[in-house]
């Protein structure tokens, strides 16, 4: 019973002599083998009654093939697994006075390795076939491949599975109208990159992807953003991600959770708007949305600090000479209640009010002033230079603009009168 991972073998001496353990782990096979009085060299045995079918453990490396092993029977102190889902476990063994550190382990077969592990801990019968105490070949540490580029329908793997160990994964020109299932499963992905394919709809389970930090779907047949994507592990951990030259229309508000995102690319798709709360994305530097068809900008955008913006070929709109007055006098109960539900941070969801009133209080407009406003407010649009958002700027068109339509929304009469952009 073999499992492919990475491991550290981690001796508990250290800490009293004053050292530290190297904090790294090393490409490893684990073998569950028949321990036998002969062989390989190894950190413990005992002659006992039986002894030479008891379970052992072999951790074998590229350095070290032949391996080091480990007794099991009556000799686990404690299992480590609250992070088995994601690939990781610890075992700590009484003698000798070590923990073995194992990550980057497809979490099934993790699973079912340390389950043969404990029975092997308790001198039960295993039913799964034990290894024979042989040196590792080569060809098995070639399983541990972290990268994988497929550009072509004939080269993509049709009846084997991707190694799980992958980190990066293109897949570009192969004509998948879907994502493949089983690169849901590469727990340790990093970057996937599925341009140049015919892909319409995106699963849930891409949010489960927790290490993956760049994704590019750019030049596919996407119409939406899933909300689920944006309310998903993707919050922590996704910085770039190129959703270029697809029929995208609009992005969901929740789009705005992914803070991470440092690199954003949204050129040729059918964009009519912007999500209104963009400026929560904090930590955005690069944003490209070239040759869509945003009529004005959100008035949050006025908060993002770039480095790069790309907005060519919008068809930005003059500003309206005349503001669009919304103003509910007195306040319905409504306007007031989200309004001081918003200004005093009071948690809400579908489980305390109506799904259509948590949309309500999600897509609420922000006055100038920093107060929330739902359905009473006065919406006027200017222009803004967008060298006052970015540093880098990329001609809004032909004549050599810099600046774009941006839309703003006032609370009350005294927030629009006392504006500064609308007495200029």
């Amino acid at each position: 019973m073999k499992l492919h991972c990475e491991v550290e073998v981690v001796s508990r001496h250290l800490p009293a002599l004053g050292l530290r353990n190297r904090g790294k782990g090393v490409r490893a096979v684990l073998n569950l083998c028949q321990q036998e009085p002969e062989g390989l060299p190894r950190s413990r045995f005992r002659d006992e009654v039986g002894g030479s079918h008891a379970a052992c453990l072999l951790v074998s490396t590229l350095k070290d093939k032949r391996g080091t092993r480990y007794e099991l029977k009556e000799n686990i102190e404690q299992f480590f697994t609250k992070f088995v889902d994601e690939g990781k476990a610890t075992v700590r063994l009484k003698e000798p006075l070590v923990d073995i550190c194992i990550s980057k382990a497809n979490s099934n077969s993790l699973k079912g390795f340390l389950s043969a592990v404990r029975l092997a801990h308790r001198g039960c019968d295993i039913e799964t076939p034990l290894s024979t105490l042989a040196p590792v070949k080569t060809s098995e540490f070639e399983k541990f491949k972290t990268k994988m580029l497929i550009t072509s329908k004939k080269d993509y793997p049709l009846s084997t599975n991707f190694p799980y160990s992958l980190e990066h994964l293109q897949t570009s020109y192969c004509g998948l109208a879907r994502v493949d299932m089983r690169m849901l499963c590469l727990k340790n992905l990093r970057t996937l990159d599925l341009s140049h394919n015919h892909i319409k709809m995106l699963p849930d389970t891409i949010g489960d992807l927790i290490h993956l930090q760049e994704l590019n779907l750019s030049d596919n047949h996407l119409e939406s953003f899933r909300v689920s994507l944006c309310q998903s592990s993707l919050q922590q951990s996704l910085c770039s991600l190129d959703l270029s030259k697809n029929k995208i229309k609009a992005l969901p508000v929740q789009f705005c959770q992914l803070r991470g995102i440092t690199d954003l690319k949204l050129d040729d798709n059918e964009l009519i708007r912007l999500p209104f709360k963009i400026g929560q994305l904090k930590n955005l530097r690069s944003l490209s949305a070239a040759r869509n068809k945003l009529p004005f900008l959100p008035s949050e955008f006025k908060n993002l600090s770039l480095e790069y913006l790309d907005l060519f070929g919008n068809t930005f709109e003059k500003p309206e000479l005349l503001p669009i007055i919304k103003l509910q006098v007195p306040l319905t109960l409504l306007e007031a209640s989200a309004r001081t539900v918003l200004q005093n941070r009071i948690p809400y969801g579908p489980q305390s009010i109506p799904f259509h009133l948590c949309h309500d209080l999600d897509t609420a407009k922000v006055c100038v002033c920093g107060r929330f406003c739902l359905n009473s407010y006065i919406q006027a649009t200017t222009t803004m230079n967008l060298h006052s958002v970015a540093h880098t700027v990329v001609l809004v068109d032909n004549m050599g603009g810099t600046e774009a339509s941006i839309i703003s929304y006032f609370c009350s009469l005294a927030c629009y009168v006392n504006s500064s952009d609308m007495l200029k």
